[in-house]
């Protein structure tokens, strides 16, 4: 078998790629292998891959790094807030345009206190810490071991015969699956009168029911509706400076 020159071969190569389309640059890496270089160099060169450009530091740190939060930024949650916050506003309007439709006040508790009664409470109360911290002590299962209530029966007196809607914490007298209750106190925090000291009287409200409803969840704060009263009432737990009748109970929603 007969060697060609390599000259020969190489313009057989031209003429090759020639034919196929392609025109030989000159200048670059691409270029026609020179002049003397061996067959199998020369194919060789047209196999080996183009070589990859490094990574640099900057496309590795561009993507998402350890510690990253997914989601909104701090942006987006301050707007989020702001919205949420905007359309409990207008909820809370509406609300209260319906309820002077029908002749009901929405209030506070703090609305239950007469003008001076909180400096009054406070000093109370610091009367009894000054009492239980003053030496003498407390002994287990006497008269002042128990759950004092402070405070007066010091009442809003406007506020009688008005209808109104509070919200609270509801404290049955009587417990069970089937309990029917109609009587039942209403307090502003959870707990009160039972794990806790009761509030004072004048932020204990007797309620009354001409129905009787069932108490499914304590731990649930309502919304109660009726006509409330500047009237005493006084229970086992707790004493009562104001009584509502009531005409509705639903559930506070958060």
């Amino acid at each position: 078998m007969k060697t060609l020159h390599v000259s020969a071969l190489a313009a057989t190569l031209m003429l090759a790629l020639a034919a196929c389309g392609a025109s030989p640059s000159t200048g670059t890496a691409d270029a026609a292998p020179a002049a003397g270089t061996a067959p199998a160099e020369v194919a060789a060169s047209a196999a080996a891959p183009a070589e990859t450009a490094p990574v640099t530091v900057a496309q590795v740190t561009s993507g998402p790094q350890v510690g990253d939060k997914i989601g909104e930024t701090a942006a987006d949650r301050a707007a989020a807030r702001e919205a949420k916050a905007a359309e409990r506003e207008a909820q809370t309007k509406k609300k209260d345009a319906e309820l002077a439709a029908k002749g009901v006040k929405r209030i506070g508790w703090e609305d239950l206190m007469p003008e001076g009664e909180e400096e009054r409470l406070a000093q109370m109360y610091q009367a009894q810490m000054s009492m239980l911290y003053s030496g003498a002590g407390v002994s287990e299962g006497s008269a002042a071991d128990s759950a004092v209530q402070i405070g007066t029966f010091n009442t809003v007196k406007a506020l009688n015969g008005t209808r109104i809607r509070i919200p609270g914490y509801t404290v049955p007298f009587e417990y069970g699956a089937d309990a029917q209750i109609k009587e039942f106190l209403l307090v502003p925090y959870f707990g009160a009168c039972i794990h806790s000291p009761p509030p004072p009287p004048n932020q204990t409200v007797f309620v009354m029911a001409d129905t009787p409803i069932k108490m499914k969840d304590l731990a649930q704060a309502v919304w109660i509706e009726g006509t409330i009263y500047t009237q005493t009432q006084q229970s086992e737990l707790a004493d009562a400076a104001y009584t509502i009748k009531l005409e509705s109970i639903e559930a506070y929603e958060y």
